[in-house]
């Protein structure tokens, strides 16, 4: 419960985790590492689904970008937890893929889905660095502004 200290000692908090909205599983364990499906900036509030949408470099900053990542974040931490049922399981994190919804002339992917990364690095030291791509994308599913995928070594 180490890491769920830590979020609530930053002011942050797990979100309800929502519905799968197609014919998916929110992560899959084989072995040792949990592949988590693509998730978006969504919160669920009174039992309505919100999400961050919009095209980071026209609707949103690169700034209002790294805080969606973020949040995008919280919500794999909890697919993570419906998974293994504790984060303290998490023993590396391996690799992350960030899709960024944005203009065709943003050039700071990185920057937007630096949100989902240094929450990582926060929450887990050197065992939240990994391998990444950042991408832009000319459209996301809900014209969400991030989608995050990602790669977790667990343990028991």
């Amino acid at each position: 419960m180490e890491v769920e200290k830590k979020l609530a000692a930053m002011g942050l908090s797990l979100p309800t985790a929502p519905t799968p909205v197609a014919n998916y599983v929110p992560a899959v364990r084989t072995g040792n590492l949990l592949f988590i499906s693509g998730h978006g900036p969504v919160t669920v509030q009174d039992g309505k689904v919100h999400y961050i949408r919009g095209k980071v470099g026209r609707d949103l900053t690169a700034e209002q970008g790294y805080d969606a990542a973020k949040v995008v974040m919280l919500g794999i931490l909890q697919s993570i937890k419906g998974a293994i049922g504790d984060l303290d399981k998490v023993r590396r994190v391996v690799k992350l893929l960030g899709f960024v919804n944005c203009t065709e002339d943003f050039p700071d992917q990185p920057k937007v889905i630096n949100g989902a990364s240094d929450l990582l690095v926060e929450l887990y030291g050197e065992h939240g660095r990994h391998a990444r791509s950042a991408v832009g994308m000319y459209q996301l599913p809900f014209g969400i502004a991030v989608e995050i995928e990602m790669v977790v070594e667990v343990g028991d």
